[in-house]
């Protein structure tokens, strides 16, 4: 059976998945991937007395949901899978306990876990606070936030190799001596930046809040109180950071420990990196995701859910997770032991904005609400069905005696079977929504390496348009410009009602989206809620207590351009020009940069440089000329990305203060380094500074010869959707970050941080 994938599939699996040669030349093909993974995971059965004939239909089911694009396991494993390291987890929780022994036992062991590619969850609320005493050595402790710098920095040295970055996610309680300053420990953007934070949130605290009281600091090292807090002076900060960047996040941990199903093993006290996976120390998750875009079918002249392949799919969803299980090479034998313990599986969806579409139900409605408990509970109960079947011919998990379940009577294969995670890249190799988010946009292109642009419009939504015969490249345009279609007057209220980018959804219904698959989540649920920039701190605040009134059991919020006022902007970013007022003769004029606007357009372009690939982004204004310019280099880290910072920072000032580019180029040109490249055709690039140089100059000149052209008409579709939940700059290709997920992602390339 051949495969059948977009471009932007294969250019993403090109980069990620796919096996490559000592040279790094790709060597395996979509379908060969697919086949290696079904095989290897189907040999699992070959160790419960299947026969060779029943393992091999076993691998042609898994075959066809991959290949299919109905069914997609987490990243890992299909990297992984039938190869050499074999580690097949998206996720781990590592204990730290109050001893210098703990602390650097688990960051050797997160080191490890992020060189197979896994994300690590930490608990930092049993270490003592900063300057207790150490009566070991007779010195002082330097506190949780300390160390969780010291693991932010091997994060930062181990991430330079292998297919993904590690990632972390850094808890503490909120009855942790220390709580003030680790709510603010990302003040600073650049600062712990392989961490999403969050605040454990207790109920004691939430009832503390609600009855405008205090609430004690305790110990962690003998429980004692420390000092008492306002609870409202906490949460008041707690909701000011959150406005001010997105962070911290907030766990509900006592929510989470109450859905704990073997709470006679261990508490839980931390999660995977975005949040979705409560785990138990050592313990790890293998996730997969059903497409549901896959799961409708038409039905009388209507479309409707296709319950019976959703079926099916679950089934066979669960019954792969669990042989993952088997055939995973656990990097750290307490891994394996703890895992194998409890065997954890987290079947989610993806696809969830394109079912809606498909049904005709807008994201932000009382029936997609309804629909989503039905869904989710659907797979919730078929998958029981699957996991107690699978109980009967395999044994009940081990750590099953005292567990919930068998308070319960019912005899489960797996401890947990459902979770809501993100689905960034194999979404993108699914050719659908992430996870159970919004459409990011109708329609927006999207970066690769090479410089490729592929310009995505929504399928369903470009149905609609030429159905009612509105298709045109000039309103594809304008709606790439915008992201959504909901401020066109060319796009009918029929269509507006269902084709809903993440900003067309208000905050609530975020949050309800989310309490909605939530009920029927064994685990967790990771997503954002995405505010307007002009969202206030009460916004966040009623968000918040929603949220934990709905039984979530944590929340990341982002408002747009949150990150970006802080760290893109530079300059004056409330008022106008800045020049273009009435100035005394005695008075010294200052220039100052143009404020960026909302939307720009712009071109990435690679060169050779003798130090790697330099990718150089240019971006325009609305009349077409050059306002500012961003430098990547490859995995460069260090040095060398903060001075390319510093030159595109300076450059970018420059131009938008009225300097002319000319002069710029003129300054960079021929600036000499040790280590000098050729470019394709001979020329010769002296540096990095030199290389910048060069593709301004080269984009000045291309300007120049287009100006000369006449009569020729073009629509220019903007290489960067709107700056919507834009964060930063992807550290691969360039292209811009957004927050989606409740992680950092590329939609070009896709990269992900989690």
């Amino acid at each position: 059976m051949s495969v059948s994938l977009t471009q932007s599939a294969l250019k993403v699996l090109e980069r990620r998945y796919l096996v490559k040669d000592s040279n790094g030349q790709v060597v395996e093909t979509p379908k060969e991937m697919f086949e290696r993974v079904a095989g290897y995971i189907a040999s699992a059965d070959k160790n419960y007395g299947n026969s060779d004939s029943e393992v091999e239909a076993i691998e042609a089911s898994f075959y066809d949901m991959m290949s299919k694009l109905e069914f997609m396991p987490n990243s890992p494993t299909l990297m992984n899978a039938g190869r050499p390291l074999g580690q097949l987890s998206a996720c781990f929780v590592l204990p730290i306990d109050d001893s210098i022994a703990s602390i650097f036992e688990s960051l050797k062991a997160a080191a490890l876990i992020h060189k197979s590619g896994g994300g690590t969850g930490f608990d930092f609320s049993h270490l003592r606070p900063r300057n207790s005493r150490v009566r070991s050595t007779d010195g002082v402790s330097s506190g949780p936030i300390s160390f969780m710098k010291v693991y932010n920095a091997a994060t930062q040295e181990i991430k330079q190799g292998g297919k993904r970055r590690g990632a972390n996610m850094g808890i503490l309680r909120v009855d942790h001596p220390e709580i003030m300053e680790f709510i603010t420990a990302k003040d600073d953007n650049k600062e712990i930046t392989n961490f999403n934070i969050s605040i454990a949130i207790t109920d004691e605290f939430m009832k503390a809040l609600e009855e405008k009281g205090e609430y004690e600091l305790r110990d962690p090292r003998d429980g004692k109180v420390t000092q008492k807090l306002e609870a409202e002076e906490v949460f008041n900060l707690i909701v000011k950071q959150a406005w001010k960047n997105g962070e911290p996040g907030l766990v509900f941990i006592d929510k989470i420990n109450k859905d704990n199903p073997t709470p006679n093993i261990g508490r839980i006290e931390s999660t995977n990196p975005c949040g979705e996976q409560p785990l138990l120390p050592y313990e790890s998750c293998n996730l997969g995701s059903i497409n549901l875009s896959k799961m409708v079918k038409e039905e009388n002249g209507e479309m409707a859910v296709d319950w019976e392949r959703l079926r099916v799919i679950t089934h066979r969803g669960v019954h792969f997770l669990d042989n993952v299980i088997d055939k995973n090479q656990f990097p750290l034998p307490e891994i394996e032991k703890q895992t194998k313990y409890t065997r954890k599986i987290g079947l989610g969806v993806m696809g969830w904005a394109d079912m809606l579409i498909k049904l005709g139900l807008g994201y932000n409605s009382s029936d997609a609400v309804n629909l989503a408990e039905e869904v989710m509970s659907f797979i919730l109960n078929e998958s029981m069905v699957k996991s107690q079947e699978l109980a009967e011919s395999r044994g009940v998990f081990p750590a099953y005696e005292g567990s919930v379940w068998d308070k319960r009577g019912i005899k489960i294969r797996n401890a947990t079977l459902t979770t809501i995670a993100p689905t960034g890249t194999i979404s993108i190799i699914s050719d659908c929504s992430s996870g159970i988010e919004p459409l990011f946009a109708l329609v927006y292109t999207r970066h690769v390496m090479d410089n490729d642009r592929l310009l995505k419009v929504n399928p369903e939504f470009e149905r609609a348009l030429q159905k009612r015969d509105l298709y045109s490249e000039k309103l594809i345009a304008d709606i790439a410009a915008e992201g959504s279609c909901t401020h066109s007057d060319d796009v009918p209220k029929e269509i507006k009602s269902v084709f809903v980018a993440a900003h067309d959804v208000e905050p609530e219904w975020h949050i309800r989206m989310q309490a909605a698959f939530q009920k029927f989540v064994h685990n967790a649920t990771s997503k954002t809620i995405n505010f307007p920039s002009t969202a206030t701190m009460d916004d966040v605040r009623d968000s918040y207590l929603l949220s934990y009134k709905l039984n979530c059991k944590g929340v990341t919020i982002y408002r747009d351009k949150s990150r970006e006022e802080q760290v893109l902007n530079i300059g004056d970013t409330t008022s106008g020009s800045g020049i273009q007022q009435e100035i005394p003769d005695n008075m010294q004029i200052v220039f100052k940069p143009r404020p960026r606007p909302n939307v720009l357009r712009g071109t990435t372009t690679n060169a050779l440089t003798g130090c790697g690939t330099l990718y150089v982004t240019i971006n325009e204004d609305e009349e077409g000329n050059i306002f500012e310019v961003f430098m990547q280099m490859g995995k460069s880290g260090g040095c060398a990305a903060s001075q390319l910072e510093a030159i595109g920072r300076l450059i970018s000032t420059s131009i938008r203060a009225g300097v002319d580019p000319e002069a710029i180029i003129k300054q960079l040109k021929g600036i000499r380094c040790p280590s000098p490249s050729w470019e394709k055709g001979g020329t010769r690039i002296f540096s990095c500074a030199d290389a910048i140089a060069r593709v301004v100059e080269d984009r000045i000149r291309e300007k120049e010869v287009q100006n000369k052209i006449e009569g020729i008409e073009e629509i220019k579709i903007p290489a960067v959707v709107r700056g919507k939940n834009v964060v930063g700059v992807c550290p691969d290709c360039g292209n811009a970050l957004v927050h989606e997920e409740g992680c950092l992602k590329c939609m070009g390339c896709g990269y992900s941080k989690c």
